[in-house]
Protein backbone atom coordinates (compact mmCIF):
# COMPACT_ATOMS: atom_id res chain seq x y z
CA UNK A 1 0.00 0.00 0.00
CA UNK A 2 2.84 2.22 0.94
CA UNK A 3 4.66 1.76 -2.79
CA UNK A 4 1.47 2.14 -4.23
CA UNK A 5 1.04 5.75 -2.42
CA UNK A 6 4.07 7.09 -3.26
CA UNK A 7 3.47 6.23 -6.89
CA UNK A 8 0.14 7.43 -7.06
CA UNK A 9 1.56 10.66 -5.42
CA UNK A 10 4.80 10.64 -8.13
CA UNK A 11 1.81 10.62 -10.93
CA UNK A 12 0.19 13.79 -9.48
CA UNK A 13 3.14 15.66 -8.99
CA UNK A 14 4.21 14.95 -12.72
CA UNK A 15 0.63 15.64 -13.94
CA UNK A 16 0.64 19.05 -12.21
CA UNK A 17 3.88 19.89 -13.42
CA UNK A 18 2.85 19.16 -17.39
CA UNK A 19 -0.34 21.04 -16.43
CA UNK A 20 2.10 24.20 -14.92
CA UNK A 21 4.09 23.69 -17.79
CA UNK A 22 1.28 24.01 -20.56
CA UNK A 23 0.02 26.50 -18.64
CA UNK A 24 2.87 28.78 -18.93
CA UNK A 25 3.18 27.65 -22.76
CA UNK A 26 0.16 29.38 -23.26
CA UNK A 27 0.55 32.33 -21.55
CA UNK A 28 1.93 34.74 -23.63
CA UNK A 29 -0.32 36.65 -26.12
CA UNK A 30 2.06 37.58 -29.03
CA UNK A 31 1.18 36.98 -32.57
CA UNK A 32 3.08 34.99 -34.89
CA UNK A 33 6.34 36.81 -36.30
CA UNK A 34 6.27 38.79 -33.07
CA UNK A 35 8.71 39.88 -30.46
CA UNK A 36 6.64 41.07 -26.80
CA UNK A 37 7.61 42.71 -24.28
CA UNK A 38 5.47 43.23 -21.46
CA UNK A 39 5.71 45.65 -18.06
CA UNK A 40 4.86 43.26 -15.42
CA UNK A 41 5.78 39.56 -14.55
CA UNK A 42 3.34 36.29 -16.29
CA UNK A 43 2.75 38.53 -19.55
CA UNK A 44 0.96 41.32 -17.90
CA UNK A 45 0.91 44.97 -17.75
CA UNK A 46 1.77 47.05 -20.55
CA UNK A 47 2.47 44.69 -24.22
CA UNK A 48 4.29 45.71 -27.06
CA UNK A 49 4.97 44.19 -30.04
CA UNK A 50 8.04 44.21 -32.72
CA UNK A 51 8.00 42.72 -35.85
CA UNK A 52 11.59 43.96 -36.69
CA UNK A 53 14.49 45.66 -34.59
CA UNK A 54 13.47 48.55 -32.42
CA UNK A 55 16.66 50.55 -31.27
CA UNK A 56 15.42 52.53 -29.29
CA UNK A 57 12.26 51.58 -26.72
CA UNK A 58 10.31 54.41 -25.56
CA UNK A 59 9.78 55.65 -22.45
CA UNK A 60 6.87 53.53 -21.08
CA UNK A 61 8.82 50.49 -22.06
CA UNK A 62 12.99 51.72 -21.37
CA UNK A 63 13.82 49.59 -18.90
CA UNK A 64 10.51 48.77 -17.27
CA UNK A 65 10.26 45.07 -19.27
CA UNK A 66 9.38 42.57 -17.21
CA UNK A 67 8.57 39.34 -19.86
CA UNK A 68 9.18 38.50 -22.60
CA UNK A 69 7.76 36.26 -25.80
CA UNK A 70 9.82 35.83 -29.03
CA UNK A 71 6.84 34.57 -31.72
CA UNK A 72 9.18 34.94 -34.80
CA UNK A 73 8.79 32.78 -37.47
CA UNK A 74 12.13 30.23 -38.44
CA UNK A 75 13.35 29.65 -41.82
CA UNK A 76 16.54 28.77 -43.62
CA UNK A 77 18.37 32.06 -43.42
CA UNK A 78 15.79 33.97 -40.69
CA UNK A 79 16.72 35.87 -38.48
CA UNK A 80 14.41 34.22 -35.36
CA UNK A 81 16.39 34.81 -32.52
CA UNK A 82 16.36 37.78 -30.63
CA UNK A 83 18.55 39.80 -28.40
CA UNK A 84 17.61 42.57 -26.04
CA UNK A 85 20.39 45.03 -24.74
CA UNK A 86 20.58 47.22 -21.82
CA UNK A 87 21.07 50.31 -23.40
CA UNK A 88 19.61 52.48 -26.42
CA UNK A 89 20.97 51.74 -30.05
CA UNK A 90 21.87 47.88 -28.98
CA UNK A 91 24.29 49.22 -26.68
CA UNK A 92 25.32 47.73 -23.22
CA UNK A 93 25.46 44.13 -22.52
CA UNK A 94 22.99 41.62 -24.18
CA UNK A 95 20.51 41.08 -21.18
CA UNK A 96 18.40 38.12 -22.57
CA UNK A 97 18.81 36.20 -25.87
CA UNK A 98 15.54 34.09 -26.63
CA UNK A 99 14.87 31.88 -29.48
CA UNK A 100 11.96 30.86 -31.33
CA UNK A 101 8.99 30.18 -29.85
CA UNK A 102 11.18 30.89 -26.34
CA UNK A 103 8.55 32.58 -23.58
CA UNK A 104 9.90 34.04 -20.38
CA UNK A 105 7.70 34.97 -17.70
CA UNK A 106 10.36 36.80 -15.43
CA UNK A 107 13.99 37.14 -15.33
CA UNK A 108 15.82 38.45 -12.15
CA UNK A 109 18.91 39.43 -14.60
CA UNK A 110 17.09 40.94 -17.04
CA UNK A 111 14.12 42.46 -15.31
CA UNK A 112 13.96 46.16 -15.64
CA UNK A 113 17.29 46.29 -17.54
CA UNK A 114 15.81 46.57 -21.72
CA UNK A 115 16.29 49.66 -23.80
CA UNK A 116 16.31 48.20 -27.25
CA UNK A 117 16.66 44.86 -29.48
CA UNK A 118 17.51 42.59 -32.56
CA UNK A 119 16.28 40.26 -34.32
CA UNK A 120 19.51 38.05 -34.89
CA UNK A 121 20.50 34.45 -36.46
CA UNK A 122 21.53 33.24 -33.41
CA UNK A 123 22.19 33.74 -29.65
Amino acid sequence: MKRFTTLLAAALISTGAILATSAAAEAADCRSGYFCVWTHANFDGMKIEHSGDDHWWEGDMFKEDSSWANHGVSGPGVKDHVKVYEGRQLMGRVTLCLAPGQEVGFNGGANDQGGSHTWTSGC
